[in-house]
């Protein structure tokens, strides 16, 4: 694997630190060695072929996934194979926001009470305050005009930035998006990304799995290409976009740049 080399001098360590990862689904091999840590401010996107773990290793992360070997720490939180962690599992999904490839909002809660949900059942905000900061997130995902409709009534891209939003609104230190534009209409797809830009930019700590490559080159500090369950290649994106080390690496951008 071409290593990132990239010095790191942060004091309090990374947010995300994985060692030895293993993951089977059965006698599958899903995830295979995988060592990686990610700091904060910083923005990790990981590609690859449809099945080769992208997604399983970003659902390990917040405890979606148990795993079978490894470690994972998330925030001096750590997972423990096999499930055994329930504490450390409850801090975790306080403090990391998720976005899936679908929308997850409930349909017969308006939009307003998508995102104050969770702050109020989980961090016991007042209505007041949950609202108040619901208000502001749907102003900065730009769709503040919808805070009283209902999911149904939203395009799809309307309704991803409310899942970004009810996400932001639990006030994560780490937020996780698997491909979170693939269940989207093309002319939808570039609303979503301009968000996820615009938490790129204010320095939200970001892992992404996306299809998008010309985003991922755009936004990642480093670019992370996962074949068959491992990590194949990571870098600075412009390195791995354009002057990919590996041969597996090479094929795959090969055959996605060309579309």
């Amino acid at each position: 694997m071409a290593a990132y080399d990239e010095s790191r001098a942060e004091d309090d360590g990374p947010i995300v630190r994985l060692t030895g990862l293993n993951k089977h689904f059965g006698s599958l091999h899903v995830l295979q060695d995988i060592d990686l840590s990610v700091y904060a401010g910083e923005v990790v996107v990981v590609i690859g072929a449809s099945g080769s773990g992208k997604s399983t290793l970003i659902r390990c992360i917040n405890g979606l996934e148990e795993f079978q070997q490894g470690r994972i720490e998330v925030d001096g939180n750590e997972l423990l194979p096999n499930g055994a962690s329930r504490a450390a599992l409850h801090h975790i999904r306080r403090e990391v926001g998720m976005v899936f490839q679908q929308f997850n909002l409930f349909p017969h809660r308006r939009v307003r009470e998508n995102v104050t949900l969770a702050p109020r059942k989980v961090r016991g905000w007042s209505q007041d305050k949950a609202r108040e900061t619901a208000d502001t997130l749907l102003e900065r995902v730009g769709i503040a005009d919808q805070a009283d409709k209902y999911p149904g009534q939203l395009s799809g891209g309307q309704q991803q930035r409310v899942a970004i939003a009810r996400a932001l609104a639990m006030q994560p230190r780490l937020m996780l998006f698997d491909e979170p534009t693939s269940a989207l209409d093309p002319e939808m797809i570039g609303e979503v990304l301009d968000v996820m830009r615009k938490l790129a930019r204010e320095g939200m700590t970001m892992v992404v799995v996306t299809h998008e490559m010309g985003f991922a080159r755009e936004v990642a500090d480093r670019a992370i290409y996962i074949h068959e369950g491992r990590i194949v290649e990571q870098g600075r994106p412009e390195a791995v976009f354009d002057n990919p080390q590996q041969e597996r690496t090479q094929a795959f951008l090969s055959r996605v740049l060309k579309h």
